[in-house]
């Protein structure tokens, strides 16, 4: 009989946003199959007997190819083990939660969805930035910096112009090139910007500032990834909202 994997969401990075179902699944887990962006502080919520298997990605490199990671999983459960897929954020927010969940269906594996805290709405939350607010947006839009550059199927246009906050994740390997983006499509190079480093861990680095400047500020504070990157008018919100502040902030 095959074991019950959980596709669990470890939250942005604080252990005290990982869910209580989603320690529960790994306190009874016999496997955990986990990601880059699970911190240490996470993974001790797992026994010390528990099989532990680290197949995290990075840009140009990948320990364990999708498939492969997938086709793991199965035999795991195959294995009658009770197997938990450990994943930074919400399994289901760019994920692939929902490529292995489908591939576990196909392959007969019962599994259920852990949904973990999305970096989406804890990270910018966590820099005093509320992605929707009354007088300043009604609604907001996430998208990847691939999508950004390379999507065909996304109205730049509308979305750019629409003055509703935007959250970009993955996005700091082109960020020049999304800002110059924004600004064709009609963004005014005065629209806030703030990118949100190791955002809700004790690494947690801000940088804010306008389309127009914001490359340089990242370039002098030398933020990388993982970072989330917020547009809007709410960024102005940070500079009377900021509550946690473990690291030096860069704000122009």
């Amino acid at each position: 009989m095959a074991g019950m994997v959980y596709l669990i969401g470890a939250g942005p990075g604080d252990p005290g946003l990982l869910t209580l179902k989603a320690k529960e699944c790994l306190e009874r887990s016999e496997v955990v199959i986990y990601d880059r962006l699970v911190s240490p502080e996470i993974m001790a919520f797992v026994p010390n007997h528990v099989e532990r298997i680290y197949v995290g990605k990075e840009a140009h490199h990948h320990t364990l190819p999708q498939t492969e990671i997938e086709t793991l999983l199965v035999e795991k459960a195959l294995q009658g083990l009770t197997v938990s897929r450990l994943k930074g954020g919400d399994p289901f927010v760019y994920g692939r939660g929902g490529e292995e969940a489908e591939f576990l269906v196909d392959q007969g594996i019962p599994f259920e969805i852990v949904p973990g805290i999305s970096s989406v709405i804890a990270v910018p939350a966590y820099a005093g930035i509320p992605l929707t607010h009354r007088t300043l947006s009604a609604g907001f839009h996430v998208l990847t910096g691939h999508e950004c550059l390379y999507s065909s199927g996304t109205p730049w246009d509308a979305v750019a112009l629409s003055g509703q906050t935007m959250v970009i994740l993955m996005g700091m390997g082109h960020l020049q090139e999304i800002v110059q983006k924004l600004i064709d499509c009609g963004r005014h190079p005065e629209t806030p910007v703030a990118i949100i480093q190791w955002g809700t861990t004790i690494k947690q680095q801000v940088v804010s500032g306008t389309l127009e400047n914001i490359c340089l500020l990242v370039e002098e504070a030398r933020l990388q990834a993982p970072a989330v990157i917020v547009v809007g008018d709410v960024v102005r919100m940070r500079e009377k909202l900021q509550w946690f502040q473990p690291s030096v902030e860069i704000a122009q």
